[in-house]
């Protein structure tokens, strides 16, 4: 997801993609650590995703936007 569609988003619809990719940052640890990692290039874009996130939620924090 770009940067660009997250800030039509409220902070709250943010936190839960927030929890929603650290979910899934977790599950492919815990693939890679059993040895089941079929993917490596999703870690590198989940983190992106994550750092995308986190950014605009600090946007919409310091503005006091939305949410």
């Amino acid at each position: 997801m770009k940067a660009k569609d997250m800030r039509a988003k409220t902070a709250k619809e943010l936190g839960e993609e927030l929890l929603k990719l650290r979910r899934e940052q977790f599950n492919l640890r815990m693939a890679r650590a059993t040895g089941q990692a079929a993917k490596p290039d999703q870690f590198m874009k989940v983190r992106r995703n994550i750092a995308r996130v986190k950014t605009v939620l600090g946007q919409l924090k310091s503005s006091g936007g939305k949410g």
